[in-house]
């Protein structure tokens, strides 16, 4: 059997709008840039990310979570850094208004988009932050802003969740949630959007101890993504050197796939100090400290270790590296999505052999049974075979045939997606038998 690998974002594309996994944004009024929609499929897929980091993180006796405001105090931001310094320098051609960020430009060569010399304005800082203003006056005093990461509403709650939970470091914090930057050259699908969603948590350490809790969430995370069903050979971590590394970091470590369009990073885990909290206690006025009770109700502002990832970006790398195009040319060409079936977005499929009243009435009455544990789809058109197709190109683990054996022998055929092998199961093993293969 011949198997080729996704070699081209475009045929990614074409199958997440044909089958109801992304759609553009708007669509109907000719779409709006690097936003999208997340379909049937997509949103389930989602969600199904969502649940498993949420597990992995917060499902343990050091990590709580939260759920904080996209819309902040805009002092916020001031104290974070982003009000001054989250900035792109950009140029524009003078002759074709395209913009660039100067740093992925040769100014000196003729514009990429229309080919004139010399055509570029000098270089400015552009602000990636969306700004608007909250209250029906629209002035200084009402600028709020769409947070552009999640973290700031974890440094804000620190006291908060360390006085309600009770908690001593080290002890972390996690959040899923939207997030905005005004990009100026996204694109490569759902690599980079203007709108997208962050996974992230925030461990408190004792200053010090950064280098092990570092190395520690490091191998942590990257088995997250081998859990996910990623090849090794498509993962690599990339240290950031001396001139990469943020103004709040002292280590930094990404998690990189290697996507159709090369490597890009899924995830970084940064050393961030004891910066964050600093500088909240700075322009806020507020006492930060944490009083260390085992080292004699020494004070001092934790370290921190932070694990951030982008949700769509994992989601991307899942989907990426689950396609398949087996057979090409072939009569048996099939295109099948290979997820874990834990992230698979429909898990069991359940297929009348004939659209009879004898078959369909029973059929049905075993999806609404399953349906209590699965997310499940019911499928009478066309021949069998068609039908496994198409569970197979949005990546249904487990196909289910109700035929007319079934009703004397009250047992089903349940085909696995990846070997195409049928097993007969009882139809009152079968629960037990799907999850056992989860």
């Amino acid at each position: 059997m011949s198997v080729e690998n996704l070699k081209d974002m475009n045929d990614l594309v074409s199958l997440s709008k044909r089958r109801g996994f992304i759609f553009q944004s708007s669509e109907i009024y000719g779409g709006l840039g690097s936003c999208w929609d997340y379909g049937p499929l997509g949103v389930e897929l989602k969600n199904n990310m969502k649940e498993t980091w949420w597990k992995s993180m917060t499902y343990r006796d050091d990590v709580d979570g939260v759920d904080a405001s996209i819309l902040m105090h805009p002092t916020t931001w001031k104290a974070s850094g982003h009000v001054d310094n989250f900035t792109d320098p950009l140029v524009d051609c003078k002759q074709c208004k395209a913009r660039f960020r100067a740093d992925k430009v040769d100014i000196a060569a003729p514009c990429p988009s229309c080919g004139t010399k010399n055509s570029f304005t000098e270089p400015r800082l552009f602000n990636l932050m969306f700004q608007t203003f909250m209250g029906p006056v629209q002035d200084t005093a009402s600028v709020v802003y769409l947070r552009p990461e999640t973290a700031q509403g974890i440094f804000v709650n620190f006291l908060n969740v360390q006085s309600t939970m009770r908690r001593k470091l080290p002890f972390g914090i996690a959040q899923i949630g939207k997030a905005f930057r005004n990009e100026i050259t996204p694109g490569n699908f759902i690599f980079r959007t203007r709108e997208f969603e962050q996974m992230e948590m925030q461990y408190f350490i004792k200053p010090g101890t950064q280098k092990e809790f570092m190395e520690e969430w490091k191998q942590i995370r990257y088995q997250w993504h081998l859990d996910n069903g990623l090849r090794p050979e498509k993962l690599r971590f990339h240290p950031h050197g001396p001139g990469e590394l943020a103004h709040y970091a002292d280590a930094a470590m990404d998690i990189e796939y290697e996507f159709p369009i090369g490597w890009g990073e899924m995830e970084g885990i940064h050393s961030r100090t004891d910066f964050d909290l600093k500088q909240h206690q700075e322009f806020s006025g507020k006492n930060l400290n944490y009083v260390d009770q085992i080292d004699g109700n020494k004070k001092y502002l934790p370290y921190v270790i932070e694990t951030s990832v982008g949700c769509d970006r994992s989601l991307l790398a899942v989907m990426c590296d689950a396609y398949r195009l087996e057979n090409k040319g072939t009569e048996e060409e099939r295109i099948v999505m290979k997820f874990k079936p834990h992230l698979a977005p429909i898990k069991v499929a359940v297929l009348p052999l004939v659209k009879k009243p004898e078959i369909d009435e029973p059929a049905y009455k075993l999806l609404k049974d399953l349906q209590k544990n699965f997310k499940c789809e019911y499928d009478t058109s066309g021949s069998i075979g068609k039908r496994y197709r198409r569970q197979d190109e949005i990546g249904t683990p487990f196909c289910v045939t109700f035929d007319f054996d079934t009703l004397n022998d009250n047992a089903v055929t349940v085909r696995d997606r990846d070997t195409m092998k049928q097993e007969r199961v009882s139809i009152d093993q079968l629960k037990a038998y799907i999850q056992s293969k989860m």
